[in-house]
């Protein structure tokens, strides 16, 4: 176990006691909710009651340009900006329930847009701005979408040939036209300018609609997650507990609001904990990333484990070459955390990094390891107050909990937690194929350990079975990746008649190492020796890059179709797709 060195008294200070006395309830109390008891909305939580009170000139968001020059937004000047966009959107008509999508970079308008159409009680959805016209297309069409915010240079390069195809659209938005370009495509800044700075946010129900997530499918469409306003509560207690945030502090999250990080994270919960959030326009640069962190004096960084792992690669001593000494805690989400990278975190940065495990229908941080607690590298940590986690053996359509430490199962969460998706858009079926009784599926395997720890397998569809052993490619992954020759690897079960399927690894070398056979058989005997004939790769392939999503996630769906020849399926959310 490694211990997390105590910098200021964290929020969780006690996870067993506040776990035994926790409530929903409670935490909806610790909000302000709408004015004379009209109920819930998340965009009143994070703007209007910090605009209203001691925050209001506090900075909630600074958004980095690419010259490294920045623009504040104060909380008093984010309800403005977000109060006239909801009343641009009242002006053009848009209902209760109507869907607002982005498709832009992480700029400002993004954020407002993002944050006005749930004051209005519409339904915000973010888009990658690195898709091409065909996912935009297959997004806006399953999503109904009333009105799109984007760049000029994004809609003419991918959006103004598809209206034909998309009646639904009543309007673009662009953030950059200053004049209105025709009744239909209209510029932002001219509508901003015509609108009122105040707006009353109307009645809402916790229950209402607020976000619309779409998660890349093995095949196909991809499903649209429907997520409520209630959803508010997990982010606040998620940014209270996780992400210990205190006032003051400033926060950094990497991930674009296209990967529902980057809404929950990016957006949501460090303004509704009152605190100063980061926006960086740029994509990844070390040192560039590491002078933000200087230079904006960073206290809380959440970023990806593909970023983590890039950073690792490289000959840079942080804290020798930065001043970080206001830095106290990093965290991780995407793709699971090798033991190592949080082990180097604690060499690198005098502290671990923290993994955490959610997915977009969670909404939110479901299992985590906390400031406060002993971390075990590797593991995922242990559930957020308020939500159960369990291990289950699924049959069909049976569940059974398992009691006992250390078997491998389905990760299973209980039902009621507020940021739980109510439903996939237009996919009844599919929903409810997500949960038996009481128990939503994750389709993660997980295990969990005698003191409560939860470690990940893998997804229940990556599973390797051979010889009759069960082999999780996320173990094989992190025994590879111990080789001093190996900067990353992914495993896929390659079907093989005589064993069911064999285990094939994909390995990225470190700079100055060869790819050639004395180099495979050295890592091929590494792994044998480390984790038994059984379960080490029988097959090794070099690679230069292994496939990933955006959010850090191996995609290896689409390494196995390679390799079978098989449909690739939904690759739009591929990393430099």
């Amino acid at each position: 176990m490694i211990s997390i060195k105590d910098k200021i008294e964290h929020n969780l200070f006690d996870y067993e006691k506040v776990r035994a006395s926790f409530s929903w309830e409670n935490v909806a109390k610790e909000l302000s909710g709408l004015p004379n008891g009209k109920g819930l909305n998340i965009a009143h939580e994070a703007v209007d009651r910090h605009a209203q009170g001691n925050l209001k000139n506090v900075v909630a968001l600074r958004f980095i340009h690419k010259d490294r020059s920045f623009r504040d937004f104060t909380y008093s000047d984010l309800q403005q900006q977000t109060s006239k966009f909801a009343n641009v959107l009242q002006s053009l008509g848009i209902q209760k329930g109507e869907r607002v999508f982005a498709l832009a970079g992480r700029i400002p308008e993004l954020y407002i847009a993002a944050l006005g159409t749930l004051k209005c009680t519409a339904v915000f959805c973010p888009l990658f701005s690195v898709f091409g016209p065909e996912p935009i297309l297959q997004r806006l069409k399953k999503g109904d979408a009333s009105i799109l915010l984007t760049t000029s240079l994004l809609f003419e390069k991918k959006v103004k040939q598809l209206l034909e195809q998309l009646p639904s659209i009543r309007y673009v938005i662009l953030t950059d036209a200053d004049e209105h370009i025709s009744n239909k495509i209209l510029s932002y800044s001219k509508l901003m300018e015509q609108a009122n700075a105040e707006f009353i946010i109307p009645e809402t129900n916790p229950e209402d609609l607020a976000l619309l997530h779409f998660t890349s499918g093995t095949t196909g469409m991809p499903k649209g997650a429907l997520h409520v306003h209630n959803a508010v509560l997990t982010h606040y207690i998620t940014g209270k507990y996780v992400l210990d945030f205190h006032e003051g502090d400033i926060f950094w999250c990497t991930a674009d609001p296209g990967w529902v990080t980057g809404t929950s994270y990016g957006i949501i919960a460090p303004l509704v904990n009152g605190v100063t959030s980061i926006i960086d326009e740029e994509e990844f640069d070390a040192a560039r990333w590491y002078s933000i962190l200087e230079e904006h004096k960073v206290n809380v960084w959440y970023t990806a484990p593909t970023a983590i792992r890039r950073l690792m690669r490289m000959d840079i001593k942080p804290r020798s070459a930065y001043h970080l000494e206001n830095l106290r805690i990093i965290l991780s989400v995407g793709e699971p955390l090798y033991a190592e990278a949080v082990i180097w975190g604690e060499e690198t940065f005098g502290f671990p990094i923290l993994d955490n495990w959610w997915q977009t229908e969670t909404g939110g941080i479901m299992v985590a390891n906390y400031p406060s607690m002993n971390v075990k590298p590797g593991s995922m940590g242990k559930p957020l107050p308020g939500v159960e986690a369990a291990i289950a053996e699924v049959n069909d359509n049976q569940i059974k909990i398992l009691s006992e430490p250390n078997v491998q199962g389905h990760l299973v969460l209980k039902k009621g937690f507020p940021s739980q998706f109510r439903g996939y858009l237009h996919e009844e079926e599919r929903y409810n194929k997500c949960f038996i009784g009481e128990w939503y599926l994750s389709g993660d395997l997980a295990k969990k350990d005698a003191d409560g720890y939860f470690w990940f397998i893998g997804r229940a569809d990556d599973i390797i079975k051979t010889s009759g052993h069960m082999v999780g490619p996320f173990e094989v992954e992190s025994t590879l990746i111990r080789h001093p020759m190996v900067a990353e690897a992914a495993v896929i079960g390659k079907p093989e008649p005589t064993i069911g399927e064999l285990v094939k690894a994909f390995v990225v070398l470190k700079t100055g190492n060869l790819p050639n056979e004395e180099t495979r058989m050295d890592i091929m005997g590494f792994a044998r020796k480390e984790m038994g004939p059984a379960v080490a790769p029988k097959e090794i392939e070099f690679v230069e890059t292994i496939p990933k999503t955006r959010s850090g996630k191996i995609l290896r769906r689409l390494l196995k179709a390679r390799e079978l020849g098989l449909p690739e399926g939904d690759i739009s959310t591929l990393e430099q797709n």
